[in-house]
């Protein structure tokens, strides 16, 4: 049980987070999230309880990993605004492979 409590407060921090600054965006997830929960509120079987847990977690780490801001400045454009742990180190690929020693 405080497993779910947990997760659903994080969830919840996440789309303020995410959706900073768009209040449809805000609404929307604060109601999504409350419907699933609610919706899932009576299940007893602690497998289907376990997997919901992990859809629930993994939901909440494609939001804070994946999803990016985007606001219009005008007809054909958009303005992308990444969130600072978005940001991260760009490794470059390397199509050769290094020979072991």
């Amino acid at each position: 049980q405080i497993f779910v409590l947990q997760l659903f407060k994080t969830l919840h921090r996440t789309g303020q987070q995410v959706f900073k600054n768009d209040a449809r965006a805000l609404e929307a997830a604060r109601i999504k999230i409350n419907e699933e929960f609610k919706s899932n509120k009576s299940e007893t079987s602690p497998k289907k309880i376990e997997e919901l847990i992990k859809i629930g977690s993994d939901v909440e780490l494609l939001l804070r990993t994946s999803v990016i801001q985007g606001i219009h400045t005008d007809h054909n454009t958009l303005k992308l605004v990444p969130r600072k742990d978005l940001l991260i180190e760009n490794v470059p690929y390397c199509d050769a492979p290094t020979q072991k020693q």
